[in-house]
């Protein structure tokens, strides 16, 4: 990506644009847009903060901008996608991962034995990972979630976001059977989808198809980030208080521009659409309906609002004097209202202007596969200047 006359245009012929795109994420910010608002309403050496990063667009926007970016997000998914992005390691060291995780998968599935292990401890959802993997690409991706320690090594943890994006998708560009890449469908419903058009899983070379896939990632090289810039991996609701009191005793900056889409009420639940991920990542076998605490759909509009209330209170005590706030969010009656009132509640002071955004613009959930009519999204700035 280059600035011309303030704009970015999307590319992956550089090292920004190739990693910039790591991670299919549903309603994923565009990237054309995180670039532009950062460039426009924050300057080199401040501090841009996401409290809901999702892949971390908007954090990796800054970084590569001589800002600093920050971000916080709850989904690992999305947490590994920032971590790659922002300290990829070297490509050297990723070739070697990968080579010697393939060797320990093909004495596993030699061995004829962890195959058998993993179908009779999920007998009930051993039908869907057996039509949506062949058993060698299985062997190996059951290694892989044993033995990457994405969490703590960041070797690990390259190699972890690059499989994650080719774990399902379309045929040929996925490991998987016939999917959907940014978000998972549930598993009986797969099997049935993939049974009745009498599809199998593809026989694949996971060794030479991540091998290319690295290679065309770091073709272009390493992106140029600013030093500090990272993700937190957590709930905003408990690390921002904690970055308040940093701040109040001057031992961090505070925030130049806080941008950021908060998940929308009602309409989807991020770790039920990644949950195949997630199972990569140590999580169950099969999609989990438990509405966490600020990790569901958020059906209940009081637990909506009550995260809302927490960020942004939160928020308005590190926000610099001469900072601005842009946030993304539905034109949904409730997630509007309930936004901008909290919104003017805390920045009461602040200078306001909302940005319509109706359907006949491509929404960030039609951009990314979803082609349901959607009422619009509406975006809400506020400045002291």
């Amino acid at each position: 990506m280059n600035p011309v006359n303030g704009k970015f245009k999307r590319s992956t012929c550089n090292a920004i644009g190739r990693w910039a795109a790591v991670g299919p994420y549903y309603a994923m910010f565009p990237l054309e847009f995180a670039f532009d608002v950062v460039h426009q309403y924050s300057k080199q050496g401040e501090l841009v903060l996401d409290p809901f990063a999702g892949r971390a667009s908007s954090v990796f926007a800054a970084a590569t901008q001589e800002r600093e970016g920050f971000g916080i997000e709850i989904n690992p998914v999305g947490w590994v996608y920032a971590q790659a992005k922002l300290n990829p390691a070297l490509q050297e060291d990723v070739e070697k991962r990968l080579k010697s995780l393939v060797n320990k998968s093909d004495e596993f599935f030699r061995q004829s034995e962890v195959l058998p292990k993993f179908f009779e401890q999920s007998k009930d959802d051993s039908e869907f990972f057996k039509v949506c993997y062949s058993k060698k690409v299985l062997t190996f991706l059951l290694t892989a979630r044993d033995d990457l320690d994405w969490e703590h090594n960041q070797v690990d943890c390259t190699l972890m976001a690059i499989l994650l994006i080719g774990l399902h998708g379309k045929s040929g560009e996925a490991v998987s059977n016939q999917m959907r890449q940014t978000k998972a469908m549930a598993p009986n419903y797969s099997v049935r989808w993939w049974r009745a058009r009498n599809l199998s899983p593809p026989e694949i070379d996971c060794h030479d198809f991540l091998l290319q896939k690295i290679r065309w990632r770091y073709a272009k090289g390493l992106p140029r980030v600013t030093p500090r810039s990272k993700v937190k991996l957590g709930d905003s609701t408990l690390i921002l208080p904690r970055i308040v009191e940093l701040v109040k005793r001057g031992k961090h900056k505070q925030c130049s521009l806080l941008f950021t889409s908060p998940p929308y009420q009602g309409v989807t639940n991020y770790h039920d659409d990644q949950w195949l991920r997630l199972w990569l990542l140590g999580g169950p076998p099969k999609p989990q309906y438990v509405e966490e605490k600020h990790k569901g759909k958020f059906l209940a509009k009081e637990s909506y609002r009550e995260l809302l209330e927490s960020v942004f209170k939160s928020m308005s005590q590190i926000m610099s004097d001469e900072g601005t706030i842009y946030v993304r969010t539905s034109a949904r009656e409730f997630t509007f209202d309930t936004t901008i009132e909290i919104l003017r509640k805390y920045f009461s002071s602040w200078k306001e202007k909302i940005i319509s955004k109706p359907f006949g613009e491509k929404t960030q959930t039609h951009l990314f596969g979803d082609p349901a009519k959607k009422p619009g999204e509406n975006d809400i700035i506020f400045t002291t200047r």
